[in-house]
């Protein structure tokens, strides 16, 4: 329910006085046919006031978690971004070291230097903001249209927060003055006689220290590592999920939804009203079998009671299982196997035994595994009424029942035809073949005969288990991007490390050339660079992305955090993409013609 607070409450208070008055709500609403145990844990039960200044919304509850996630991949992907900045400024100052030591030496201050730097750094802030501005529009759309769909479409505000956008804006601002300042303080703490000294290309680094800036590579490549393989994590789950053996066939299959609020028929006539609709609905051109159910497969939707095996009753026992109710041919319509006994028809009436069929969990748990057909089960009733005794006629293959992700519950099915209180609604598989939307125009009129008042809502069973897979899609495509992005970025950072070795190292190299070393041992002693940053990063990247990885474990079907065929392909995949990034200052060092390179010494 949703309520406005009276002047002078708040959310605490409502909740508060809520609080207080559940357990006398939950006493004067408590259903006299619960049984003790159930009626215990509805006294339980809590009311409670929320916040609905935002609206409600499941969003919140299915999406919390990955957003987070999500979240935590911008801020690595920001890091990663952050550092590539860092190299270039500090790649920038040191090509500006003279330009900096003349201006020292004739007399500018170094506060003045140090402003001049951090304002071209401020400029950069700027121009990504304003950038990002306009992209996160146009992304944040894109993004709910990826959670959206036409039967189950989604809402959720846009417009321009300023909060929002001063967040970012001033997390830019800092990070780009943050970032920028250690080159800044860096080029302006070299004294003019030693840049000036330093200004010719005789100087060689050799074997130079690990530098700042060869932290900040290494960092990249740790992060990036950690976000491969998090994307790697995804992407194979939702593959895993794709490939699952759900126990049945969804393609080919269309869901008809039939509502019969206005139409209003007694309770005594709905089924033959359903029979009459299933014989019109299996007659029409282009369907292969047809077939009423209670509720379709990885719908959501379920009902559970206890049961009591081989004459216990079900008070006892205690033992739990999942149902539903199916007409005849409804394994056949899905392609679900019959493994043993019939399945239902149209001998199974109100009148006749109540009987059941059950899956091979369902048989594992309750029978041992043995063959279940013949067997009887005792069903839970309310209280004060005897349970019912199920006779089981048949078994089938195991199946979905509630998602994907499930491993497969013990489920028994019940004919249809056997149900004391038909509800206001039916709905019925058809196994098709050719366009379904021809097959769509066809429905229409058929049920039309049978009351123009019967609402009709259709749905393939495909696009279905699609939807309830739409939260993996996000993770698994939202998680690659930004995998992709920051090894991009880690290897842009590589390439810009290399490259500005070689130039530093340009004399030395020469030097090599004319004493003599081949065109392979100078690419070799440019890679050697490379290799011993990607050993430290790809290092320090496993064992963070080790210990990460468990944040992500409830997402993950199929597969450990710590997967090493996820962890060995991004560590191949990024070693393979950062070493051809540096191959090519590598090749250029080798092509150097010694009299060049020596020529400005």
């Amino acid at each position: 329910m949703m309520g406005r607070l009276k002047p002078g409450w708040t959310v605490e208070r409502a909740n508060t006085h809520l609080n207080a008055l559940s357990p006398g709500i939950m006493q004067a609403t408590l259903p006299p046919t619960y049984k003790p145990e159930t009626a215990k844990h509805y006294l339980a039960n809590k009311l409670a006031a929320t916040d609905g200044g935002t609206g409600v919304s499941g969003l919140r509850r299915e999406y919390e978690r990955p957003l987070w996630l999500l979240m935590a991949t911008t801020g690595l992907v920001l890091l990663i971004a952050c550092a590539n900045l860092a190299n270039l400024l500090l790649a920038r100052a040191s090509v500006r070291e003279r330009e900096i030591a003349v201006r020292l030496a004739i007399g500018a201050s170094r506060w003045r230097l140090l402003r001049q730097l951090l304002a071209e750094s401020l400029l950069l802030a700027v121009a990504g903001t304003s950038l990002g501005a306009v992209l996160a529009g146009t992304l944040s759309r894109g993004l709910v249209a990826l959670m959206s769909t036409a039967n189950s479409p989604l809402f959720v505000g846009l417009s321009l927060d300023w909060r929002v956008l001063e967040f970012a804006a001033g997390l830019a601002m800092l990070t780009c003055l943050l970032f920028g300042l250690a080159p800044a303080l860096r080029a302006t703490q070299l004294s003019p006689v030693s840049a000036m000294r330093a200004g010719g290309r005789s100087m060689s680094a050799g074997r130079e220290r690990f530098s700042l800036r060869r932290i900040l590579v290494a960092t990249q490549v740790a992060l990036s590592l950690v976000l491969l393989v998090g994307a790697l994590l995804f992407v194979r789950s939702l593959r895993n999920l794709l490939t699952t053996e759900a126990g049945f066939k969804a393609e080919g299959v269309l869901t008809v939804s039939l509502d019969f609020g206005r139409a209003q028929y007694p309770k005594e006539r709905r089924p033959a009203v359903y029979r009459e609709l299933h014989d019109l609905l299996a007659a029409l051109p282009g369907v292969v079998s047809a077939a009423q159910v209670l509720f379709t497969p990885v719908s959501g939707s379920g009902w559970n009671n206890d049961i009591g095996p081989d004459g216990t009753t079900a008070a006892a026992s205690g033992k739990m299982a999942f149902f539903n109710r199916a007409g005849p041919g409804y394994f056949r319509t899905l392609s679900t196997n019959l493994l043993a006994g019939r399945e239902f028809d149209e001998h199974d009436t109100l009148s006749s035994p109540k009987v059941a069929i059950v899956n091979e969990t369902f048989a594992k748990k309750f029978f041992g595994g043995a063959n279940p057909v013949g067997r009887t089960f005792h069903l839970e009733a309310e209280a004060g009424k005897p349970e019912p005794l199920i006779q089981i006629v048949g078994l089938v293959k195991n199946t979905k029942y509630y998602e994907l992700r499930e491993d497969f519950l013990p489920i028994g099915f019940f004919p249809i035809a056997q149900d004391e209180d038909p509800g206001p609604g039916a709905t019925f598989v058809l196994r098709v073949v050719g366009s379904p939307g021809r097959l769509m125009s066809a429905v229409k009129p058929a049920v039309a005969a049978v009351s123009p008042a019967i609402g009709i809502e259709f749905r393939s069973l495909s696009a279905q288990l699609q939807e309830s897979l739409l939260r993996e899609k996000l993770m698994a495509a939202l998680s690659g991007g930004f995998g992709l992005l920051a090894g991009l970025l880690a290897t842009l950072g590589l390439y810009g490390v290399i490259s500005y070795m070689v130039a530093r190292r340009r004399n030395e190299i020469g030097v090599r050339i004319a004493l003599g070393a081949d065109r392979t041992r100078v690419i070799l002693l440019v890679l050697r660079e490379a290799v011993l940053l990607l050993g430290v990063g790809l290092t320090a990247g496993v064992v963070i992305a080790m210990w990460a990885g468990r944040a992500a474990s409830t997402l993950l079907f199929g597969l450990q955090p710590y997967d090493p065929v996820s962890m060995v392909a991004a560590v191949a995949l990024l070693t393979g993409i950062a070493l051809a990034a540096s191959y090519g200052p590598a090749r250029r060092a080798a092509g150097l013609e010694p009299m060049v390179a020596l020529r400005d010494e």
